[in-house]
């Protein structure tokens, strides 16, 4: 397995969020989802949906938005995720800068993976229309499937172990709080995605704030 030193920190695999991370997911669904919630008597736009729930899984979300007041039925998760699978359908973009670092990492040998707390087929959808999903060779660890969810560390240290890494050698890039926190917790190095903001919530938590993709492999020094 190919290591690389960045300072005294060795790097022996990347894990990748990926809503917001490797395809711009966030904002369609956003728009979907607070379209849904309006309709069910909790008025949001999309900033706000990103602002509350962003990072979470949509057990986390239903839970969160009945409590500020939403009138959810029961199958309300089966509902949502039919309409933003619906939406995401219709195409999504590959996250700037994205193709030539996984270009990098594969002409140094790098191993990468993703790891979310979407489900399979959404990662088919988004993933699989972009070109992506074959990249990662069946490197795709998702909550819904392992059981664990972010902020939780267990599903990065899931992926380490499967690939053999210890996690002091594993980089996490991601976008959320709820990631951020996993992979601090699970003893990862990680790389904060803030495109728009101060990304401070983010750095508190520990994690390194990039402005571009093009920056992983200086931080990395690869």
């Amino acid at each position: 397995m190919s290591r690389f030193s960045s300072g005294s920190q060795m790097t022996d695999l990347i894990l990748f969020d990926c809503d917001g991370v490797l395809v711009d997911s966030e904002g369609p669904s956003n728009i979907v989802l607070a379209k849904n919630l309006s309709g069910y008597g909790l008025p949001m736009t999309a900033k706000d949906c990103e602002a509350h729930f962003i990072g979470g899984t949509m057990a986390m979300v239903g839970e969160k938005a009945r409590e500020m007041g939403a009138q959810l039925p029961d199958n309300w998760i089966d509902e949502i995720y039919a309409q933003i699978y619906a939406r995401l359908t219709e195409g999504v973009d590959v996250i700037e800068g994205i193709p030539k670092v996984l270009d990098r990492l594969e002409a140094l040998g790098i191993p990468f993976c993703v790891c979310s707390n979407g489900s399979k087929e959404k990662m088919t959808i988004t993933l699989g229309q972009t070109g992506l999903w074959d990249r990662f060779d069946g490197a795709i660890y998702s909550a819904h499937t392992l059981g664990v969810a972010k902020p939780d560390p267990d599903l990065y240290l899931i992926a380490a172990e499967r690939h053999g890494v210890d996690p002091a050698h594993c980089v996490v890039v991601e976008d959320s709080l709820a990631g951020v926190t996993a992979a601090i917790r699970a003893g990862m190095r990680c790389l904060a995605y803030v495109a728009q903001g101060d990304g401070v919530r983010l750095s508190d938590e520990g994690a390194e704030i990039i402005r571009h993709m093009s920056e992983i492999p200086e931080r990395l020094g690869l």
